[in-house]
């Protein structure tokens, strides 16, 4: 009887034991959990190892894990592990974006999430200046070293539209060029429609055509649309364009500047793209007109010039319109006289600047002048 009172407290006795030991060992992992979530926490909230603002990169179609692992090795987090947990089960944010991300200094995971995820990644852009050529087009897209590959082929004159274009670092040129003259389909198909509906121009690429000598002719954004009035007066009166950069252009087929005045025998000489010697517009563009070069010749000016000649000596002075030849002569002459004063006074102060060298040189060298 006493021996089976004694098996009894000891089997309770065990299974106390039992029960604490289990206790203790889920004390002692509640523990251990709470101290490795607080380490994660601490890791992942708490400032990182960043010294110095960097650039990191996320290629298109990085993972967040492979993200992590390459901030890792380059030491912008210290555990990456810790980094795509709380990423995935506590901020349940994992869309990260491709792209250039800055990074701040002691920037915490978090922090480098929210970039990664939600921020703005540097902006890259090529811009192309309205009136460039194709030529110069592809020149600037080679001289971009965040490109890959090549353009095989050089772009039809007039398909790009001139603006700024973003891409991310690794894309190819191609790519961008192709951005560029989608751009440009789209720019003109939509002027076209909103075309005045007796325009002397029988298709969209007559505009476009016309919009390139426009963009040429005036760099004063204010005067497209009366620039491109007097051509399309001309048009309808059967007259000849004549405009100079048509003949330039036929000159250098836009892949070289003409750096000095064209001569009697190219003005005389007809090609398919003097147009003081062809009827109409030339065949193709003779440059990538930007958007407002397209509208000012879908909607000219209402006037009757059919002429201009520079204001003055530089470009941005812009120009003079008349309605009739002589009127035109008259605005001739008074820009020659303008030209010839602004050359005199070049040639004034060149002549002043080589006697100060000259003086300079002089004092240099002890000559006083004197005997």
């Amino acid at each position: 009887m006493g021996d089976r009172k004694v098996r009894r407290r000891r089997r309770s006795g065990g299974f106390i034991d039992v029960l604490n030991g289990i206790l203790t060992l889920f004390v002692i992992g509640l523990i251990a959990v709470g101290g490795v979530l607080v380490y994660g926490a601490a890791q992942f909230y708490g400032d990182g190892p960043l010294r110095e603002e960097t650039v990191f990169r996320v290629e298109s179609g990085n993972s967040l894990t492979t993200a992590a692992q390459r901030l890792e090795e380059q030491g912008l987090i210290t555990n990456a592990f810790i980094f795509t947990q709380v990423a995935r089960r506590v901020e349940n944010n994992t869309a990260i974006k491709a792209g250039d991300f800055r990074i701040p200094a002691g920037a915490s995971m978090s922090e480098i999430l929210t970039e990664l995820t939600t921020g703005n990644p540097v902006r890259y852009a090529v811009v192309v200046p309205e009136g460039w050529t194709s030529w110069q087009v592809v020149q600037r897209l080679s001289d971009v070293g965040d490109l890959t590959g090549e353009v095989p082929n050089l772009p039809a004159e007039g398909s790009i539209l001139p603006g700024s274009y973003d891409y991310v670092p690794g894309d190819t040129r191609q790519s961008v060029l192709d951005k560029m003259q989608t751009a440009m389909t789209e720019a003109l198909a939509e002027v076209w429609e909103s075309r005045q509906p007796d325009l002397p121009l029988e298709s969209p690429e007559e505009l476009l055509v016309l919009a390139s000598i426009v963009e040429r002719e005036t760099g004063v954004a204010s005067e497209r649309p009366q620039v491109a009035a007097v051509f399309v007066n001309r048009l309808r009166e059967g007259m000849r364009l004549q405009s100079d950069p048509t003949i330039i252009y036929g000159i250098t087929r836009g892949q070289q500047t003409l750096d000095r005045g064209l001569r009697r025998s190219e003005i005389e000489e007809r090609t398919e793209y003097n147009t003081y010697q062809i009827d109409g517009l030339p065949p193709t563009p003779i440059a990538n007109p930007g958007i407002e070069a397209l509208q000012a010749v879908a909607n000219p000016d209402s006037h009757d010039y059919l002429y201009f000649v520079a204001k003055g000596a530089t470009p941005s002075e812009g120009h003079v319109f008349a309605e009739t030849y002589r009127e035109h002569q008259q605005n001739v002459a008074r820009y020659r006289e303008i030209e010839a004063e602004a050359a005199a006074q070049a040639e004034a102060e060149a002549e002043a600047a080589r006697r100060a060298l000259e003086e300079a040189e002089a004092s240099e060298a002890g000559d006083t002048g004197g005997n």
